[in-house]
């Protein structure tokens, strides 16, 4: 199926299940159990999940939600090649691949996942206008640093960045992100970061993590990852394997305007979308490809605590033994 064929039967499907209809996603139903691999301190708020065992019947180039919003996302470019047995840990079955398919062509042929509409995605209301967002999943780089930069003449010019996974604001062209977890050029040295934006077409915030990222994310090795997004008092966090990780604000000021009176929450708009593996999940243009597998990426609609999120990592890396 073509992906305006596709895109159109997965809105008719919205539109035939209500979530088009300008309510908010519906709260996770009394007695829901949520994902096996998800602890229950978090299956409440747990608003997007995805483990890449779900395709959508009839079209193994969409993967089902297991969170609450229903939010389907796309395998861009790869379909269902994409999916790839490799596991992220005991309990997982397969991953997603992500990769630059022609670094030397302006194409749009990279293998990258997620959702976009112009108009925002109504499943994903519980990020318009949220106090706090994590952002969390596993992750396997296969590159050294961030890939040829497809979009210029010159054969040396790189991206400044590797995407990983995060959502997008209300206003985003695909590639803006109200939290984002990525690679990042921080003041000429790549590194780990967590950016998050608190109003549209405003200024976004970087946390960026102290330690060298190739020993973070090491070459061929699954590393579980947090990010969380406290917007209403402006602070933001990083996690490797369970732990907080040292790290620093790359801006001093106040970019998220939270120093007045609040309440300080995002601004009041569905996200455009979720981006994985590189921006524009409308396929419109090529940036920051990764070159990466990535299993088990959860997006939640408040800041998970560091308990939490290390009770995630030891839930997930408990299963199998």
């Amino acid at each position: 199926m073509s992906r305006p064929r596709r895109v159109a039967a997965a809105t008719a499907a919205l539109v035939a299940a209500g979530l088009l209809a300008g309510a908010a996603a519906p709260p996770a139903a009394a007695g829901w159990p949520g994902p096996r691999d998800v602890h229950p301190s978090l299956r409440e708020n747990l608003v997007a999940y995805y483990d890449f065992d779900h395709p959508v019947p009839g079209d193994p180039a969409l993967e089902r939600d297991q969170g609450r919003s229903g939010t389907e996302i796309e395998l861009v470019n790869g379909g269902a090649q994409m999916r790839v047995r490799d596991r992220a840990y005991a309990g997982s079955g397969r991953a997603l691949e992500t990769r630059q398919v022609e670094p030397t062509v302006a194409g749009n042929d990279d293998w990258k996942a997620g959702t976009w509409s112009a108009s925002g995605v109504r499943t994903l209301r519980p990020f318009n206008a949220v106090a706090g967002t994590t952002v969390m999943g596993w992750f396997k780089v296969g590159m050294t640093g961030p890939r040829p930069n497809s979009t210029t003449a010159n054969p040396d010019d790189l991206f400044n960045a590797i995407g990983l996974a995060g959502v997008l604001t209300g206003d985003s062209d695909g590639h803006g992100v109200r939290a984002l977890l990525e690679l990042i050029d921080v003041n000429g040295e790549l590194r780990l970061v967590a950016l998050g934006r608190r109003l549209d077409g405003g200024n976004s915030q970087t946390y960026a993590a102290n330690e060298d990222w190739r020993r973070l994310l090491p070459v061929g090795e699954w590393v579980h990852l947090a990010a969380t997004f406290d917007f209403a008092t402006g602070a933001m966090a990083l996690y490797r394997n369970g732990r907080p990780l040292a790290g620093f604000y790359t801006r001093t000021d106040d970019p998220w305007l939270v120093g007045g009176p609040g309440p300080h929450v995002t601004t009041a708009t569905d996200p455009r979308g979720i981006k994985i593996g590189g921006s524009y999940p409308q396929d419109s243009r090529e940036q920051n490809p990764c070159d990466c597998r990535m299993d088990s990426l959860m997006f939640l609609d408040r800041v998970v605590s560091a308990r939490d999120v290390e009770k995630q990592y030891r839930h997930m890396t408990a299963r199998g033994r």
